[in-house]
């Protein structure tokens, strides 16, 4: 029986200060990736910065955009960071995505690469979860004009220089006054990115399926300054009232210099981003072995 997923796009983990060992083994694993979809029926595509930055030959090369057009299904072989970047892109299009893990973590890219064939074969014929996650919007105002705006999948983040002192930042949620806060930076992090720089931070975990938001402190100055759970429907905007080097990030990926009186707008995506999961996958396995719950408990 030949797959559910007709034309399969690949997406592989490059940088530019990857190593020569890196990058091989890189480019090996998405060829033994394409090698099994090539088995399943499946026909396979790389994105078009993959190709070009691993040097693979062979299958037809497309852009995100043509992505988004023509194929069923995007398979990631990479760490979160590479899922976070592609589940960005493509969330607008609806592609689904699969996330076999080369990173550290792997709360998103949840199937091991030492054992994706097996697993892989089995989702391609229907055996999986699916898993939504909600973006976010973020913009920089500038005296009334948009001068930065990029979506999030993990969190829009508020710090400081990386020399300078605390920040003092006013927050409005839907308008209302919260308070004024003197700190290293905020958080406004989804349920997909409370276990990232939110959780580092003393935030709480959200589980996906809460249209939450968390707003977390970072080192308040006030100790009784507290992570504040938040509905995603709710407009959040960050004054920046004083401090140097100030700067907004989404993602940690994409980043915009702060003035005084900037106001950091977040509001909740039309998007989500698609993850498919193997069947019987559990957000609370997840958290168990990524987090390293019950280690030193024996199991009932």
């Amino acid at each position: 029986m030949d797959s559910k997923f007709k034309l399969v796009a690949l997406f592989g983990k490059y940088q530019t200060s990857s190593s020569s060992s890196a990058l091989a083994s890189s480019r090996a694993a998405l060829e033994a990736v394409a090698h099994i979809l090539n088995a399943q029926g499946c026909d396979v595509v790389l994105e078009a910065e993959t190709a070009s930055n691993m040097d693979i030959v062979g299958y037809p090369a497309l852009t995100m955009t043509q992505i988004g057009a023509q194929c069923d299904l995007g398979l990631v072989v990479g760490g979160d960071g590479t899922m976070l970047g592609i589940g960005r892109q493509l969330a607008s299009y609806g592609v689904p995505l699969i996330g076999i893990n080369q990173g550290r973590l792997g709360f998103i890219t949840d199937i091991p690469y030492h054992s994706f064939d097996s697993c892989l074969t089995r989702m391609l014929h229907g055996e999986y979860v699916e898993d939504h996650r909600s973006l976010m919007n973020g913009r920089v105002m500038r005296d009334g004009r948009c001068v930065y705006s990029a979506m999030a999948l993990n969190d829009v983040v508020v710090n400081r220089g990386a020399t300078s002192g605390m920040v003092e930042l006013r927050v409005e949620v839907d308008g209302h006054f919260v308070a004024n806060q003197r700190a290293d930076g905020l958080i406004i992090a989804s349920p997909t990115g409370s276990t990232a720089y939110a959780l580092s931070s003393g935030g709480p975990l959200l589980h996906p399926s809460i249209p939450g938001w968390v707003m977390v402190p970072i080192a308040p100055h006030t100790l009784s300054n507290r992570p504040l759970v938040l509905a995603n429907t709710s407009h959040i905007a960050i004054e920046l009232v004083a401090g140097r080097d100030a700067s907004a990030s989404f993602d940690q990926q994409s980043l915009a210099s702060l003035m005084h009186g900037d106001r950091i707008e977040v509001t909740r995506s039309t998007h989500h981003a698609r993850f498919l999961h193997p069947k019987g996958w559990s957000y609370f396995d997840t958290l168990r072995e990524k987090l390293h719950w019950n280690e030193g408990v024996a199991s009932t």
